[in-house]
């Protein structure tokens, strides 16, 4: 059985879903950043943690990966053509999507009062939008890859719920219902239980 460490209200939440949606059975701990029951399995200290056989993997998108490539679902198969493609809009939510919002929050409340610069949020949010317009044209919809749920799409939906959080701007209709849609999943809905409970 999995042991996914981290608490509720981040990135956590995606590898609770990605089990939901696998339908694999786990157990929770709460702990909270830096913890020993973080830093004995991470070396950053920084959550998620997911441990399986006493072995602990950190970061998100990489337990992500390693559940779909292990239970050979939601995502193409290593070393095809389809996964180099999916691993590439993977990358392109990170870098170009979930970096943006991420910089917000550190400029918001993360780092030190005199290291933060507020202004930056609006530079933040204009390149947001535009790279949010360059994401949706590679959809193939309805998910991002076409016809199945992948890893890309536990990704961007996290990152778009916590975009909107963050008042960035979603001005597609068309992603708005997207993100519905996932939301509405009975997957989603499990994890969200999950963490209030």
């Amino acid at each position: 059985m999995y042991t996914v460490i981290g608490a509720a209200k981040n990135r956590t939440f995606r590898i609770i879903w990605m089990l939901e949606e696998l339908g694999q059975p786990y157990q929770r701990n709460r702990a909270q950043p830096q913890s020993p029951e973080v830093t004995q399995h991470s070396v950053l200290g920084k959550l998620p943690v997911m441990v399986e056989d006493g072995e602990g993997i950190s970061d998100s998108v990489a337990i992500l990966t390693y559940l779909a490539d292990k239970h050979g679902s939601l995502t193409a198969p290593a070393g095809t053509i389809a996964r180099g493609k999916q691993d590439a809009v993977t990358f392109q939510i990170l870098d170009d999507l979930e970096s943006l919002v991420w910089s917000a929050a550190r400029h918001s409340f993360v780092l030190p009062e005199e290291k933060r610069v507020p202004a930056v949020k609006d530079t933040l949010k204009w390149e947001w939008a535009k790279n949010l317009k360059t994401l949706e044209r590679r959809f193939q919809g309805p998910f991002v890859m076409g016809s199945e749920i992948t890893v890309p799409d536990i990704l961007l939906t996290h990152t778009l719920n916590w975009a909107y959080g963050a008042k960035f701007p979603i001005e597609s209709d068309d992603m708005m219902a997207y993100a519905k849609r996932m939301r509405e999943r009975d997957a989603y809905l499990r994890a969200v239980a999950s963490e209030e409970a």
